[in-house]
């Protein structure tokens, strides 16, 4: 079995190269301590999602939960509940206005799936960067299911091919149920076209620096008519900005 380093070395080498791999799940979850009970815990949670009142689109087909953190070598502090922002440079569709979401529940933050993200990726980007140690990071979290049915399209990127206007992102598939496409697609800043790929494991992940490249993932479709259809993701951001919220 692959030890966690070389995974870690792997994803680094990559980002250094080219900004963003996808990592498949056998990869992605060797760097992992949680348990199956704690993998079962963490899928659970994105059943109890709040909608997303904020979709310029009209579209109802997205709920999501969300928490900020302070992020520091391996331990992840989470910050009071505050609103998502961003900028309508970044996000076209639904940005300039603070969206304020259900937060993510205590358990699910406590859950060593997520905190092992944390424990690995932080000193991974840090080293990146090379930051000091002791200087924090502001992280979001993101928990997002978008459904879709014969009548209304999932579309898990509305504003498209896109940047977030943060430095690193981790997205991390948690489940796929009765769907076809939701491609994931990387591409310049100029637009031209790097990798397709698409997420279809519990634990497939794709790890991107945000600011050389965009990313997005193409709509998705029900498989069988009349059956629940949706896909689960998680999303962290990490940020250097000094001027976030506390």
């Amino acid at each position: 079995m692959a030890t966690c380093e070389t995974p870690a070395r792997n994803i680094a080498d990559a980002l250094r190269e080219r900004g963003y791999i996808h990592v498949p799940a056998p990869e992605f979850c060797a760097l992992l301590k949680g348990s199956d009970q704690d993998w079962a815990a963490f899928a659970a949670s994105w059943d109890h999602l709040g909608p997303d009142r904020f979709m310029a689109d009209g579209g109802r087909y997205r709920s999501r939960r969300f928490a900020a953190f302070e992020a520091c070598d391996q331990i992840a502090t989470r910050k009071a509940h505050q609103p998502h922002f961003q900028s309508r440079d970044y996000n076209p569709l639904n940005g300039d206005i603070q969206r304020w979401f259900d937060p993510i529940a205590p358990e699910t933050v406590d859950n060593p799936i997520l905190q092992d993200i944390f424990r690995i990726f932080t000193p991974l980007f840090t080293s990146l960067d090379q930051r000091t140690p002791t200087t924090p990071w502001h992280c979001e979290v993101h928990q997002f299911r978008i459904e879709t049915s014969p009548a209304e399209l999932g579309r898990p990127t509305p504003e498209g091919l896109h940047r977030d206007g943060v430095d690193w992102v981790v997205v991390m598939l948690v489940n796929r149920r009765n769907v076809a496409e939701g491609t994931t697609e990387i591409g310049a800043p100029d637009g031209q076209p790097l990798g397709r790929f698409t997420l279809c494991d519990q634990g497939d992940a794709v790890v991107l620096d945000d600011r050389r490249v965009r990313h997005g993932v193409t709509p998705i479709r029900p498989i069988a008519k009349g059956s629940p259809a949706y896909r689960d993701a998680l999303v962290i951001t990490w940020s250097a900005e000094t001027d976030r919220p506390d």
